[in-house]
């Protein structure tokens, strides 16, 4: 339950974060880990040198990279914009251009193979993939990303690892690994960076109550797990490189903007195995998602900060809880509800067991992501929970917000 709760939270504290203090860290680059660095809306603040660029300029300066790690928020638009526009442009400059994904484990390369030789519908490749059981966030965020690597046949990558292999270093450590779990990471993962510890608990500190009740050895465990995430999608993206790549390639790995912040996390990890050129990108929203305006971020942060709009809601419905793998012959345990969320007015509460959605049993993870992903805002989804001991009915209206008044 922990390390889901760290895989979410990293994800989603950078999405959404505040004008708060991992935006304000004194870390990373001694050269810049005391300055500040401005944050415009459709501007890109190159944090080297402090200039504001157009997006164009920006690629000029990417161009000499050798990997470039480009931050996202899942379920943000505007985001996976941002990404889209600078592969293209690199692709229009003429570099070879390979993409690193974070939402797969290696272990499903054979099906990006297959999407990005054109072997595959859309349908096909979101059902072969198990794309809802790999990521589960709605495939509209990224349909452009994929089919404009598709229709320029460039290849893409998975760089992750199976997801029960990082709960494995979690629970056991790296000494109790068997060797069949102990193979599907690098042999040096860096676990000793004082600097991305503290961003560590920085992200969980912003979750209110997410962290709470947690002993030393705890956060240790899970800032293991970390490390052996952000290690083997770096140790992949190297090796995909290498094998894959001349001097005129470049690698772009599409990946939460937590697991590049202050380049500790996948940057620093990919820097045991390769010596080459490595930038980072990170869009920012420029006001938080309590309507205070982020215009000063450590420069630090990133190699060039890209100003995006405010937050609205989700281009498509979210539930807003987040659950357990089922349990035995029962369903999905809750173990959060997110705060003015469709989730939280249908009146879930932690502890829920999820049994079932418009009459379709939930037990399977893949399968509850995709009726997810069916629904519009508008819609409506009818739930059968155990609470308690007690079977009971919660219907679910996917309605955003309205806008605060002025």
């Amino acid at each position: 339950m922990l390390i889901r709760i760290a895989a979410l939270l990293i994800a989603f504290a950078v999405s959404a974060f505040a004008a708060d203090k991992s935006l304000r860290l004194p870390i990373g680059d001694p050269a810049r880990k005391d300055k500040e660095a401005k944050l415009v809306l459709d501007a890109v603040t190159d944090t080297t040198s402090g200039e504001l660029v157009t997006p164009g300029e920006m690629l000029e300066r990417l161009a000499g990279a050798r990997m470039i790690f480009l931050g996202e928020s899942h379920t943000g638009m505007d985001f996976h914009l941002a990404q889209l526009r600078v592969i293209e442009g690199l692709h229009r400059m003429g570099k070879k251009v390979l993409i690193g994904l974070e939402m797969y484990p290696y272990t499903e390369q054979k099906h990006l193979d297959d999407w990005s030789a054109g072997l595959l519908t859309e349908e096909g490749f979101l059902r072969h993939s198990r794309w809802y059981r790999n990521w589960g966030f709605y495939w509209g965020y990224y349909r452009d990303l994929f089919l404009f690597a598709r229709d320029h046949q460039l290849r893409m990558y998975a760089v992750n690892t199976p997801r029960e292999v990082v709960s494995a270093v979690r629970k056991k450590g790296f000494q109790n690994l068997t060797p069949e779990e102990a193979a599907h990471i690098p042999s040096k993962i860096d676990t000793d960076s004082a600097d991305h510890f503290t961003l560590f608990r920085a992200f969980f500190a912003e979750a209110e109550g997410m962290h709470s009740g947690m002993n030393e050895a705890q956060w240790r465990a899970m800032f293991e797990a970390q490390c052996t995430w952000d290690a083997t999608m770096g140790h992949n993206a190297v090796r995909a490189l290498k094998e894959h790549g001349d001097e005129n390639t470049v690698m772009v790995v599409l990946i939460g903007s937590g697991h590049v912040a202050y380049n500790l996390g996948i940057q620093r990890q990919a820097a045991q195995w390769f010596d080459g050129k490595m930038l980072s990108v990170v869009p920012i929203r420029v006001v938080d998602g309590k309507d205070r305006p982020v215009e000063i971020v450590q420069a630090s942060y990133a190699d060039f900060l890209w100003g995006l709009p405010p937050e609205k809601d989700p281009q498509y419905p979210y539930l807003g809880i987040s659950t357990t793998e089922a349990e035995a012959q029962k369903g999905r345990r809750v173990i959060s509800v997110e705060k003015d969320t469709p989730g939280m007015a249908a009146g879930f509460r932690n502890g829920d067991v999820l049994l079932s959605m418009d009459g379709v049993s939930v037990h399977d993870r893949e399968l509850f992501n995709r009726l997810l992903a069916e629904k519009r805002w508008g819609d409506a989804a009818a739930f059968k929970v155990l609470r308690g001991e007690e079977e009971i009915k919660i219907k679910v209206f996917f309605r955003r917000r309205p806008p605060a008044k002025p």
